[in-house]
């Protein structure tokens, strides 16, 4: 029984983390679709807000509150709420200049990278040989998903959008791993969570004074609605829940789920075309995520059961060791 209590978890994590990456992956496409003229700053910051207020309605208790501020803690959550401001901010530019797929590809594509080294050199997590082969195969598949083959260039035309995308996708490495240190210390998720949220919109508040020009049209109140609802309340709240039961490395390269997400929205709803060099770059891509997944459920399988301290074997006599008290 307790062994298969932990394959669920083993199992829950990795699932919830996914369903996070793919409520990301939604952002771009809507941003895209909604075609608002509201600044793509201003609008991450909404996000952040109204993310961060949704799930503070979820943590009633002000003792919950109080336990983020310790100094154990506190240092996470403000790196972490750094973090996902900028992320925020980045992508929604990133998005803005280079599209929905393209955009989104690029973030993420750097992600995992980014979440290993961070997480080796503040966690001292180590990176397995398999992690490092399925994340190389499904970074890959991101690679060739911005089909560089492509005669008209696009990438290279939109040179500083790349930047902006390359620094949103290290942000979001640097979140995972902060994050993951302050769950770590037994801190309440959801309050934690919440925190570096609203402390992020606040922090970045002078977007919204400088450019709110068209903030409160339909188009932009339903874009927001729906990215700080779906996109950040409930997918931050699926993500930090499954990275308590997982790693931030393996987190980080699940999280290439968004943008793989991204790229088929991208087709499917936004008539955007699609090459043989997508396709590949999907395949592997996909390929990546079954394996890292794998390649963790299968070590937390052979993982040997650690005794409690002071726990002894008994014996009878000659033979096997009888169970241990």
């Amino acid at each position: 029984m307790d062994e298969r209590r932990s394959n669920l978890s083993r199992a829950i994590g990795p699932a919830a983390v996914l369903g996070a990456a793919l409520l990301w992956g939604t952002v771009g496409p809507a941003q895209v679709l909604a075609a608002s003229e509201v600044d793509p700053g201003s609008l991450g910051v909404a996000r952040l807000l109204v993310g961060g207020a949704a799930l503070a309605l979820f943590c009633p208790r002000p003792a919950a509150w109080w336990r983020v501020l310790r100094s154990d803690v506190i240092g996470w959550v403000l790196l972490a709420a750094l973090a996902t401001g900028v992320y925020q901010v980045t992508f929604m530019h990133a998005v803005d200049q280079l599209g929905a797929g393209l955009g989104t590809v690029i973030a993420l594509g750097v992600a995992p990278v980014a979440t290993g080294i961070c997480a080796r050199w503040w966690t001292r997590d180590r990176m397995t040989l398999g992690w490092v082969i399925s994340t190389a195969t499904a970074v890959v598949g991101c690679a060739v998903l911005l089909d560089p083959w492509d005669a008209a260039g696009a990438v290279g035309a939109e040179a500083t959008g790349v930047g902006i995308a390359l620094v949103s996708g290290v942000c979001y490495g640097v979140y995972t791993v902060a994050a993951k240190r302050f769950l770590s210390t037994g801190v309440p998720a959801l309050p934690a969570t919440s925190f570096t949220l609203i402390l992020a919109g606040i922090l970045l508040s002078p977007i919204i004074v400088l450019h709110p020009a068209h903030l409160m049209d339909a188009d932009a109140l339903m874009l927001i609605g729906w990215t700080g609802l779906a996109g950040t309340a409930q997918a931050h709240a699926l993500f930090v829940y499954g990275l308590r039961l997982t790693t931030a490395p393996l987190a980080g390269t699940l999280s290439l789920a968004e943008p793989l997400l991204a790229a088929v929205l991208g087709f499917v709803v936004l008539q955007e075309r699609i090459t043989v060099s997508a396709l590949i770059g999907c395949s592997l891509m996909i390929a990546g995520l079954v394996a890292v997944t794998a390649v963790d459920a299968r070590r937390g399988r052979r993982r040997p059961r650690q005794r409690t301290p002071g726990e002894r074997t008994i014996s009878s006599g000659p033979g096997p060791p009888r169970r241990p008290v």
